[in-house]
């Protein structure tokens, strides 16, 4: 019996499990989409995984701030939250509900404080560091990113063994989609990192004088990490394999509209994808479709 079997379909479960994806669906509308093209064996999963990850960086970046919290206040209750998610990962339970689903998920799919440990690391990096070096970068990415794609593809193979050669290439895979999904978020946002928190996440861009030499050097960087990441999609189980190429299409248009984009005016606004584009990208990921890049 695995630890989330037998008391599994508890009325608290559900009810935790369905807190996260509410969670989730009202924050981000693209996690909506790609979520709809996975299986519901690991929908859940993925969905009790991307809440918690939501709450954390409201409190370091969202809903704390706005209710006026000193940032020594902020630092422990991210702390609180991290000693809650471990003892729940633990014990198998939590007073708090968004938690609890996580917990559940992190139980049932084998990971723990190697994956978590490193995430709070880089939420907690984010009340004190304003600037990296390419050493604190490549930590930040790691546990803010890298190790999210780490748990979720946890919850893709659940289920479904695969031999160690195989399983190298997946974890290369989900940590390069993970680094590339944080690296584009960094680059359409440097105007609002910058002027509204202060934080300059590139080492040695300098937003005040942002380059398009900067900007093609970042973008060759993300689309190298789209492609390899690209590459192993087939290799996941038909359960996720839509799912994950529609976050990988939808990321690899905006690299796309991020490059055709002067460098000036990407200090000052923020690149989306129109919502007729995204729903094209989803069709095409639903029909079985991987999206590459187009420019």
């Amino acid at each position: 019996m695995t630890p989330r079997q037998g008391a599994r379909d508890s009325l608290y479960d559900r009810v935790a499990e369905e807190t996260a994806g509410i969670v989730i669906r009202r924050y981000s509308t693209s996690f909506g989409l790609a979520s709809r093209l996975l299986g519901a064996d690991v929908r859940q999963h993925v969905e009790n995984i991307y809440a918690l990850v939501r709450i954390a960086d409201e409190i370091v970046d969202g809903s704390a701030a706005g209710a006026g919290v000193d940032s020594l206040a902020v630092a422990r209750i991210l702390s609180e939250l991290e000693v809650a998610t471990n003892e729940a990962m633990a014990i198998g339970y939590s007073s708090n509900l968004i938690v609890h689903a996580f917990a559940l998920t992190a139980r049932e799919t084998g990971f723990g404080a190697e994956l978590v440990g490193p995430f709070f690391d880089s939420m907690r990096a984010d009340l004190t560091e304003v600037e990296h070096d390419q050493q604190s970068f490549d930590a930040y990415v790691y546990g803010s990113a890298e190790v999210v794609g780490l748990m979720c593809l946890r919850a893709f193979m659940l289920g479904h063994p695969v031999s160690e050669t195989d399983d190298a290439a997946l974890v290369t895979g989900a940590r390069r989609l993970g680094a590339a999904f944080q690296k584009v978020n960094f680059l359409r946002d440097l105007a609002a990192d910058f002027q509204g928190l202060g934080r300059s996440y590139f080492p040695g861009v300098n937003v005040g004088s942002f380059t398009e030499r900067d900007k093609v050097r970042l973008l060759d960087d993300i689309d190298a990490d789209l492609e390899a990441s690209a590459a192993v999609i087939p290799m996941l189980p038909p359960s996720s394999r839509k799912a994950v190429a529609l976050a990988q299409g939808l990321f690899s248009e905006l690299s796309t509209r991020l490059r055709a984009t002067p460098a000036d005016q990407l200090v000052r606004s923020r690149v989306r994808v129109p919502n007729p584009v995204k729903l094209r990208i989803a069709a095409a990921a639903a029909s079985g479709r991987i999206p590459r890049r187009t420019g």
